[in-house]
């Protein structure tokens, strides 16, 4: 049996879709967008981002993991450009990493992310840009810059799909849209 659930539509980079909206804590819902197996809605803000990205002259894209990695790809195709993704737990080949801690406004629990020591060398004292597919809270966003500040590289934007919520100035972030936070 299907269960109704309610909806925040959403239209970016010319693609319509229904975003679930799922309750954080109580009172408060936020809209999920997933992009995990949606080819059509990740090329398309790709090649949009592609556009706003291409004169910031980055030399790496990177991103945390998971739900963005579909996006940092379809991103590094478009412009040419290795990426990186930061890993959410450690693995023993990933030698030295260097880490920082964050806390995920899906999961509402403390994350640390971790960068390869290999994904090291491709970054230090390179221009980068950080991409994630929603910054809500900005704490993925801030780690992934401490990560990027002890490793040397030179951040030259930070992009997104959307931003979302009003907790924080998103001016700095390059988006294709913006999405509310629903307060009951």
């Amino acid at each position: 049996m299907a269960e109704n659930h309610d909806v925040y539509p959403v239209t970016v980079a010319g693609v319509q879709r229904d975003l679930r909206l799922f309750e954080i804590k109580p009172g408060v819902r936020i809209a999920i967008l997933n992009i995990l197996g949606d080819v059509e809605l990740v090329q398309a803000v790709s090649k949009e981002l592609a556009k706003k990205l291409k004169d910031y002259h980055a030399e790496v894209l990177v991103t945390a993991e998971a739900k963005s990695i579909p996006l940092i790809h379809a991103l590094a195709v478009d412009m040419g450009l290795p990426y990186v993704v930061l890993r959410k737990s450690y693995k023993p080949y990933m030698g030295e990493a260097l880490q920082s801690e964050t806390l995920s406004i899906t999961t509402g629990k403390p994350q640390t992310l971790y960068l390869d020591e290999k994904d090291r060398k491709l970054v230090t004292n390179k221009p980068i840009i950080l991409v994630d597919d929603v910054i809500s809270t900005g704490s993925t966003l801030q780690g992934m810059r401490l990560i990027m500040n002890k490793a040397g590289a030179k951040i030259v934007a930070e992009a997104a799909i959307f931003t979302e919520g009003d907790r924080a100035t998103w001016s700095n972030v390059i988006a294709l849209g913006h999405l509310p936070v629903f307060v009951d």
